[in-house]
């Protein structure tokens, strides 16, 4: 896996996105029918999502029907290709490692943005920060 670079996002306008009823977060491409864009979010483990060495197969609460990425700061990070469910995983926790080494307090939601730009998919990773740090 690349490395992981997480950079601190100011997202100035909340981004909105269409429903999209019964999709797999995990086994749907964007560009794949009328999705260009796809936002998925997840609440996390409460225990892990604080921990340096969070356990990855307890790491994803369940899914929230949101469509809406708020606008606020956001520990950020993307891979231009597609992401699986362990990929998608091991990155979150590598970013949330990031975070916690900046002495961020995270909040425990994970939003996880697909969108198809120049020929490829991109996976990107929003983490809010609940304090600038």
């Amino acid at each position: 896996m690349e490395e992981s670079t997480s950079v601190r996002l100011d997202l100035r306008a909340p981004l909105e996105f269409a429903a999209q009823s019964g999709l797999d977060p995990f086994g749907c491409a964007a560009g794949e029918g009328d999705a260009q864009e796809l936002l998925f979010c997840f609440e996390l483990d409460r225990e892990q999502a604080g921990r340096i060495d969070p356990e990855a197969a307890c790491f994803l609460g369940p899914e929230l029907p949101l469509l809406i990425l708020p606008a606020g700061l956001y520990l950020f990070v993307q891979r231009r290709r597609f992401l699986g469910r362990g990929e998608c995983i091991a990155l979150a926790i590598e970013q949330q490692k990031d975070g916690l080494w900046e002495k961020l307090r995270l909040e425990s939601r994970l939003y996880i943005r697909r969108l198809f730009e120049d020929s490829s998919e991109v996976t990107q990773l929003f983490r809010p920060i609940l304090n600038k740090g």
